[in-house]
Parts: structure tokens; sequence; C-alpha cells
């Protein structure tokens, strides 16, 4: 085996692909920048400037066009996603090399026909140079045979997901096109979830629900009126292949140090064979080779269960995310500190541009920082009880153990008893029987003070014990929960020092303000109300113009029946105001179906 691994990477060495991917990094640049001017022509102003302006001559086109709007995209999501994560290997170039990520293929833009085409080209070239980069150099220095494919692997099937999208949107967007299928009509203001949630909520609430399932009571439970919006998505997708590149990335980092450090056991075997193991060193050098050995294990050991805490954190967020977007739709704040209750508006929409990428760098760190405590924590598992099994001292590490298990449970039992006598003999009897507790007033002071003098000197080694697992719990709580951005690790008041949680309560608000169903669908019957009554309007100038009598104008009809209605009813004329008002007009308009939307 260590034969054909040398042989492994002596041809990775010499290996040579046709393709330089760093080189092709920055020249793709070109054909992006030439899909992002096409794409800007096809976009047309809602707006344009009149006069000697030169924009003038090129009349609505070349307007402003948006990759991924990160505040209200609820549809494509998982496309937007997987996107992303086609882009997971450049990001992780910023921690090694300095490259800046590559834009997302503009595939996702009102003209699917001409975007679909320059999506499927841009995404099929990156997808020929992967394959071009696995099938000339798949062996590597570090994991040996196929390395680069357990690198690239992810963003293989990322390319090949977008490439099936692409040629979805070209077939569906083709026979519109050809005029062979109506056009789809506009996207409507209000999402068919969100309009399904202000229904739930107009609607009586259900006498009997249906019975849920295990899964639902104890893991998760499905909301059909609750769509994570296409950021979070994204982040879930590009998080989690980036944790794990990170994860081969530290793996093969530790293979290089394994190699450094079998040589340094070699030759600690050797000087212990030269010495014939009577050197007065000997004990020290089989310790440090007992230390390496077990730290090298646990290490290992401890890559999977620091790396399931991370993946259940990716998952754990989004339904945080849910449960904190829902309190603060309801109108609950109270699971936030005072001081974010109103947060500053332009810290709050710089926090939807840092999320993600905040996010991301929280994870592979906090993986980092776990990884490093849970074989910290197994090395000393490992001391503590395995090894003197191992070398005949289990009777030792239980006399030790014993000890260390009762001066435990002495402390413990102390300090329960020290409640159970407070509240059997120092407090004064329940006022009522439905009282809970009984009432904070003293009784039997002469005791109670005695009880406080002879516990005092006790008390004293008690806070001693108490402050030292203080610190040893936050310590703990910290590392542990480092890699969480939607709570804070700082104690209550300095909750501002934590900027990751900073963004998070922004982002939230973000989202709060803009995606709340029930102000959407406030805006959603004002603007509909306000097209349809305008498009009323012009179906009647036009009726008016194309018929064949004479021509007269609306406001003229309008008057010569008032006229005529006065002088039918002439008591009318008293209660007119001097100034025509506007009247009232009452209107109602049926939130969209799941099916128009």
């Amino acid at each position: 085996m260590l034969a054909v691994s040398a042989r492994t990477r002596q041809l990775n060495v010499t290996c040579d692909s046709s393709v330089d991917r760093e080189v092709f990094l920055h020249y793709s640049l070109i054909p992006s920048l030439f899909i992002i001017l096409v794409l800007s022509f096809l976009q047309r102003r809602k707006h344009c400037r009149q006069g000697n302006d030169t924009f003038y001559l090129l009349g609505d086109r070349f307007g402003i066009i948006v990759p991924l709007d990160f505040v209200g995209t609820f549809s494509n999501r998982w496309s937007y996603g997987v996107a992303f994560g086609a882009t997971a290997n450049k990001v992780m170039f910023l921690f090694s090399e300095g490259y800046q990520p590559l834009e997302v293929p503009q595939w996702a833009q009102d003209f699917r026909l001409v975007s679909s085409i320059l999506g499927f080209s841009y995404s099929l070239f990156w997808f020929v140079v992967t394959i071009l980069q696995i099938s000339q150099c798949p062996h590597g220095q570090y994991l040996g045979r196929f390395e680069t494919l357990v690198f690239y692997w992810p963003s293989l099937l990322c390319l090949g997901f977008l490439l099936g999208r692409f040629l979805y949107m070209f077939v569906k967007a083709l026979p519109i096109r050809l005029v062979l299928e109506p056009q789809t009509k506009e996207k409507s203001l209000l999402e068919a979830h969100q309009a399904e949630h202000v229904k739930r909520l107009l609607s009586k609430p259900r006498l009997q629900e249906r019975e849920k399932s295990w899964f639902q009571t104890r893991v998760y439970e499905w909301d059909p009126c609750f769509q994570f919006p296409s950021r979070m998505i994204g982040t879930l997708v590009l998080a989690s292949i980036c944790l794990y590149l990170f994860i081969v990335f530290e793996f093969c980092v530790f293979l290089l140090v394994k190699d450094k450090l079998d040589v340094f056991e070699d030759r600690l075997q050797s000087y212990l064979t030269h010495m014939n193991e009577t050197e007065t060193l000997t004990p020290v050098i089989l310790q440090v080779q007992e230390l390496i050995s077990v730290t090298k294990g646990v290490w290992v050991v401890a890559i999977l269960p620091a790396s399931l805490t991370c993946v259940s954190y990716l998952f754990h967020i989004l339904a945080c995310y849910r449960k904190h977007i829902k309190r603060l739709w309801a109108g609950d704040k109270h699971f936030l500190p005072q001081k974010f209750h109103r947060p500053s508006s332009a810290a709050s929409v710089v926090a939807i541009a840092r999320y993600s990428g905040w996010q991301i760098a929280y994870i592979l760190w906090g993986y980092l920082i776990i990884h490093v405590v849970q074989s910290l924590c197994g090395v000393m598992l490992m001391y503590s009880l395995v090894l003197p099994i191992l070398h005949h001292q289990g009777l030792e590490m239980l006399r030790g153990l014993a000890v260390g298990v009762l001066t435990l449970s002495i402390v413990v039992g102390l300090m329960i008893l020290q409640v159970w006598i407070a509240g059997s003999f120092f407090l004064q009897p329940k006022l009522g029987t439905a009282d809970t507790q009984k009432p904070l007033a003293l009784n039997n002071r002469r005791a109670f003070h005695n009880f406080n003098y002879f516990l005092f000197f006790y008390n004293v080694l008690l806070g001693l014990g108490a402050c030292l697992s203080r610190l040893l719990i936050s310590c703990l709580l910290g590392t542990w929960l480092i890699a969480r951005i939607d709570r804070t690790i700082m104690q209550s008041g300095y909750e501002g020092a934590d900027m990751g949680f900073n963004a998070w309560v922004g982002m939230l608000f973000v989202d709060h303000y803009h995606t709340n169903p029930v102000l959407v669908s406030f805006c959603h019957i004002l603007v509909t109300s306000h097209r349809d009554r305008k498009l009323q309007k012009t179906l009647k100038y036009c009726y008016l113009n194309q018929s064949a009598g004479p021509r007269f104008s609306a406001r003229a009809r309008t008057r010569w029946l008032l006229l005529q209605t006065l002088i039918n009813n002439p008591r009318l004329a008293m209660l007119r105001k001097s100034k025509s008002g506007h009247g009232s007009q009452e209107f109602a308009q049926i939130l969209p179906t799941c099916s128009d939307c």
C-alpha cells in the first residue's frame, strides 16, 4: 500500500492538465460579462429620461438586472441554492489563495429563452472544464487515488443540476416564443403560501386538529403556509458543501501531519532500540509515543461527531428562523434582548448582505473549534478511563473515580439539603391550599441565624467549586455553540458585542418588514384594485373612442346625468356641497389561491 501510494503521489506531481483552472477562473469573467451585457440590453427600464440625454437614443433598453433578490424571492429556491453550491470550490479559494468568487450564472431572468441558452452554455463550459480536470489529474498528493473527484464532485453535481434546469427552462420558453402556447401572466406580488397564511389567520380555529406523527412532534413539523427565502436555502446548500470541503481539506492536513509524526515515532523507536531500553528517558519516550498514538486516534474518531454537530446546526438554524419570524409576525419580541427590539435600519440592511457569508464562516470555524474541544475531551477520557484498564490499573482508576463521585455527591447532596431545610423549617406555611409554594416570609429566625453561621465556612469552599464550574460550563457552552449565529453566547447585557447575533437580528427584521404575509396581502389588494380601476377606465375610453356616434367626454356626460337627476329630484340640491368631494369607494379583492399564483 505504501509503495502504491508513493507511486500515486509521484504520478500526481508530474501530472499536467490541459486546462489550468486558475487561468480559466479569471478568463471566465469575459463570458460572464457578456452574459450580463446581453441580459442588461434585454431588460427594459420603467422610467426613461427625456431630453438631450445620450441614453435616450437607447430607448428603454439597458436596465439594471437583478441576479438574486435576497429579500423576497421564494420561487426557484433550490435552483438558486444549487447555483450557489456550484461555486463552493471557488468560495473555499478565499480561505487559501484569496480568490474572489465568480458571479452566479444569470439564469433566472424574465427573458427565459435567451437566459436559458446563455446559462446553459456558461454552465456547460464549467462542467467540461471540471470533467477534464478530474479525468486528466484524478489522483492527488494527500488522499491518493481519485482525490480530485473527492474535492470536485459536489460542484460537478450542482453544475449537472443547472444544466438540466436550463434545458427545462428552454423547453418551457420555446413554445411561448413560437406563439404555440399563451404567455404566462405577470407574477403576482403575493405568493401562494402567503395568501394561505392570511386565510388561515382569518378562518376560525379548528376544534380538532389532526394527529401529529412522531417526527412532527419531536423533530420538525412541516408548515405548508411558510416557505424559506432563497437566501436561506442558498446559504444552507453552500454551507453544507463548504463544510464538506473543509473537512476533506482538514483530513488532508491531518494525513500530512500524521506522516511527520510517524517519522518522529520511528526515530524515537530507533533511539530506544539503540539504547536497549535502559536509558533514563525511556519512560518519557514511551509516554510521548502513547500520547501521539492516542491523539491521532481520537482526532480521527472526533471527525464524525463534530461534523454531525455542525450539520445539525444548519438545519436547526432553519427551524429557529421559522420560529423567530413567526413570532415577529405575531408581534412577539420577548425572545430578543430589550436592546434589540428596535435595531438600526442601516445595520439591518447591511445584515442582509452579511448574513450568508458570516453564517458559512461561523460554521467552518465552529467545526474546527468543536473538533479540537471534542478531541481534548476524548484524550482526557482515554487517560482517565481506557488507558488505566489497558495498563492493568483498573482498581486504582476505580478508587479515584469512586472518590471523585463521592465528593461530588456530597457537595450536591448538601446543596439540595440546604434548600430542603430552608423550605421545611425556615418558611411560613402556605396562605391557601391553591398556592404552589410557601410565601417568602421567614420563620424560626433564631434557628435560621444559627443555620447561616455554621454553614458560612462550608459555603466559602462550595463557592470556590461553583465559581470554577461556572467558568467550565461557560467555556464548554461557548465552544459548543460557537457555530450558532442565531443565538448569542455573550452574557446578559453584552449581547451587542456579538456581531454575528446582530447580523441575525437585523436580517430577521428586514424579512419581517418586507415579507410579512399580512402586509404583503394588503399591498397586493391595493395594487390589484388600482390596476383594475385603471384597466376599466381605459376600456371605457376605448369603447367611447371607437363608437360610431358623436364623440364626447366622460366628464360632460356625468354632468348631464347629474343635471337630469337634480331636475327630477329638486330636494337633492339642498344636500349638495359647495365643492365636489371625492366619494368613498369600497372594494374587496379575493386573495389568490395556490392555482392562481
